[in-house]
């Protein structure tokens, strides 16, 4: 599973992005749950979980500061 490219992210909508990162935060926290239970059979997805998450965000930032300026 490749890492996630921030062009999918910035095709998305604003309410599409802000429903995607509420799922990417409770995705983050199912693999936390399971990591504490010693349930999580693949490690690897906190990374590809976090990254997500600051793509999710960065683009999140992005169209508030050019709210801003506009």
């Amino acid at each position: 599973m490749p890492l996630p490219k921030i062009e999918e992210a910035r095709n998305l909508g604003d309410q599409e992005l802000a429903d995607q990162i509420v799922a990417v935060k409770k995705q983050l926290f199912t693999l936390r749950m399971q990591k504490g239970t010693r349930q999580l059979e693949k490690p690897h997805l906190f990374k590809h979980t976090r990254h997500q998450l600051s793509q999710l965000l960065t683009v999140e930032r992005e169209r508030q500061l050019k709210k801003t300026e506009d």
